[in-house]
């Protein structure tokens, strides 16, 4: 068989899995596949069932365009699944194991989500958004009657529609962040609700029963296993101004009683989870003192109150997810670790693994989610330097086996780049982990070929060969004749806490060596044109992009995408305001001429490289004024620098952005290389 190489045009074959969710008996897996309809312009995804035994996996709903979020009952009989076939806001609904016709349950005025089954599988709690004035008319039972017909319920539609558009008309702002994402907020909190589920056909939607009040954000419930009461996170205080941090447990009675708050201050919680006998409670928390260079760990506290302590802050991992083991006496949890994700299993004080813990999955790949079975059985979703995505299963045992093959036969037909590891010493002797990929034609000993060096963003995360949402990429860049090299400087996360905090105060200074060094070690073996350097990141692989043309003349050329530009004005403009806070230990009223110092803006009339700007126009993440600056700069200085600005977008544009986006960003990316980069 003969194999052709990767192409922009590939992105639209690539599917991916998300979302993976075993039966209670271990004999079923659901997951979502996600794929590309081109035509439309946009993704479909679908829920889909694979057999812990023999059999191919079979698709389970027609995913039009989106169903999402599969969650087995109880007895594994039924699935509850929100789509959004009838409401683009995503309703819940509820489909037989067997198959058949899936039922809608909820029709919440602003959209439903999060599904979890109550123990005995009678409700389900969930969570919708509501305004203080449409909790006043819940609990006041004033109920606008049905539409009488079609017709009306058109109009009611409509009605509804102008009604929110002049509420925003003028818009008025009272905190911060008043928007994210790609639009702004509308005022409402998200509010947990329960709901009964039918046993047979749902003829007249049930109605929901709201449990929480007030001005508060919760979080996705999760049942005690007594059914009595629900576990949340709320935010500690509205007028915070945080959309990251200053949350609490609560525990939220059925009875409808006052949340009880099961934590204080002085760390920020998620993901609470009572264990299988409802003694304890699990919970992911980060340090108030240092939200991001600390990472986050697992900690647990006693159903009935006490000392919270500490499972995972002796292992120096950031935990990125986490579920209890079926026996109660520990949790699972999936964190970072020179450029892989493994999968951690950890006893709770008095257990033989309380300190030593176990790998359960390792190997060179990236575990993205995860699930697990009353019997231990362990669904997961991976990456690797051969294949960005399948679905797995391991079995109690520690055997394994691939479940999906879901781009087996693009991957058949291109030639694949291997991505090979590099250790390189940074200018203060400390060893530094990256990667490169070699064109096809790229033998050793023959011409020196062009490389283009990808940079992270985060700033406080990782990459590895096993990284789906870089993966093709990067294999393109490979196709197109280039060397691609990257790595985890300072400041990444999967190397312990201390390489984590590197950066603290030191944006620029601490992790710009780190990358120079790995282009100066390639340099080194003779298979690199050092006259034909490219390099590109986004969102902080903007920023360091920008600072290295500014630093450096070792690059040809730059491409930058959502990047942080000047800290002085994305702290007054960013839906992240507090990561400047964070990593500066300040304000800009108190740290101007430091946080100007390390802005690639301040150092933008020394780029002497030609420069692409991509950024999204409702990127609320990272603002597009911050591109906007920077061109204009560039500009007024006549140096070669070209903005390229993406409608309807957000921070997410090459992860989940409309596909003929990210299709053009990456074309755009490759066509400015071959222009200043491959023909210098």
């Amino acid at each position: 068989m003969t194999r052709s190489r990767f192409t922009v045009e590939d992105l639209y074959e690539l599917g991916w899995l998300e979302d993976v969710r075993i039966s209670p008996d271990g004999r079923s897996v659901a997951y979502v596949h996600v794929t590309v309809e081109r035509c439309a312009n946009r993704y479909r995804r679908a829920i889909y069932l694979a057999s812990a035994g023999d059999g191919p996996p079979r698709r389970f709903t027609a995913g039009t365009p989106q169903d999402r979020q599969p969650r087995w009952s109880p007895d594994g009989a039924r699935l509850a699944f929100v789509s959004d076939r009838h409401d683009s806001r995503g309703q819940i609904y509820v489909i037989a194991r067997d198959g058949g016709e899936a039922q809608q349950l909820t029709a919440m005025p602003n959209g439903a989500s999060d599904p979890v089954w109550s123990p005995d599988g009678r409700m389900i709690a969930f969570l919708a958004p509501v305004s203080e004035e449409e909790r006043r008319r819940e609990d006041s039972g004033e109920q606008p009657p049905p539409p009488a017909d079609a017709w009306e319920a058109k109009r009611a539609e409509e009605q509804r529609q102008r009604d929110e558009e002049r509420k925003t008309d003028p818009r008025v702002i009272t905190r911060l962040p008043y928007r994210g994402g790609t639009s702004f907020f509308d005022g409402r909190r998200r509010h947990i609700y329960v709901v009964e589920v039918p046993e047979g056909d749902i003829g007249v939607l049930p109605t929901p029963r709201r449990l929480t009040d007030g001005d508060l954000h919760f979080g996705p419930p999760a049942w005690m296993p007594d059914g009595a009461a629900l576990l949340t996170t709320a935010t500690r205080d509205p007028e915070a101004d945080s959309l990251f941090a200053y949350y609490d447990v609560l525990q939220v009675p059925l009875t409808g009683e006052q949340p009880e708050a099961l934590t204080a201050p002085g760390f920020s919680y998620f993901d609470p989870q009572p264990s299988p006998d409802g003694r304890w409670i699990a919970f992911r928390r980060l340090s108030e003192a240092r939200l991001l260079g600390e990472g986050s760990r697992v900690a647990i506290i006693a159903a009935a109150g006490g000392e919270i302590s500490d499972l995972t802050a002796h292992t120096d991992l950031d935990v990125e997810r986490f579920l209890w083991r079926p026996d109660g006496a520990g949790v699972l949890f999936s964190a970072d670790w020179y450029g892989d994700t493994h999968l951690y299993s950890i006893g709770l004080p008095g257990t033989p693994t309380f300190r030593s813990g176990e790998t359960l999955v390792g190997g060179r790949r990236m575990v993205s989610e995860f699930d697990v079975a009353r019997d231990g059985t362990i669904a997961f979703i991976a990456g690797s330097a051969d294949n960005p995505c399948d679905l797995y299963l391991r079995a109690p045992d520690g055997s394994e086996r691939r479940m999906t093959a879901i781009n087996q036969a693009l991957l058949e037909g291109r030639i694949i780049a291997p991505i090979e590891e590099v250790r390189y010493l940074a200018p203060d002797q400390q060893e530094v982990q990256g990667w490169v990929l070699y064109p096809p034609d790229c033998e050793p000993g023959g011409p020196p070929a062009p490389l283009v060096v990808c940079i992270h963003g985060g700033p406080h995360t990782m990459w590895g060969p096993g990284l789906r949402t870089m993966w093709h990429e990067w294999q393109t860049l490979a196709a197109a004749g280039y060397i691609v090299f990257f790595c985890n400087p300072r400041g990444s996360d999967g190397y312990g806490e201390g390489w984590r905090d590197a950066i603290r105060r030191r944006w620029g200074e601490a992790d710009a060596p780190d990358i120079l060094a790995g282009v100066e070690a390639l340099i080194a073996t003779g298979r690199v044109d050092p006259r034909r350097i490219g390099v590109t990141g986004g969102s902080y692989g903007g920023y360091m992009t920008v600072w290295l043309l500014g630093h450096s003349d070792r690059f040809a050329c730059g491409v930058a995408a959502r990047g942080v530009y000047n800290l002085i004005t994305l702290h007054g403009t960013s839906d992240a305001h507090e990561l400047i806070e964070i990593e500066f230990e300040g304000y800009p009223w108190e740290l101007a001429e430091e946080l100007w110092e390390h802005s690639p803006l301040a150092h933008a009339h020394k780029i002497n490289a030609p420069l692409l700007l991509l950024h999204s126009e409702l990127d609320y993440r990272v603002p597009i004024s911050e591109a906007e600056q920077l061109f204009a700069f560039l500009r007024r200085q006549k140096k070669i620098v070209e903005l390229v600005r993406y409608p309807r977008e957000g921070h997410e544009l090459t992860r989940s952005g409309e596909p003929d986006h990210r299709a053009d960003h990456l074309r755009r990316t490759l066509d400015w290389f071959e222009r200043y980069c491959k023909g210098t």
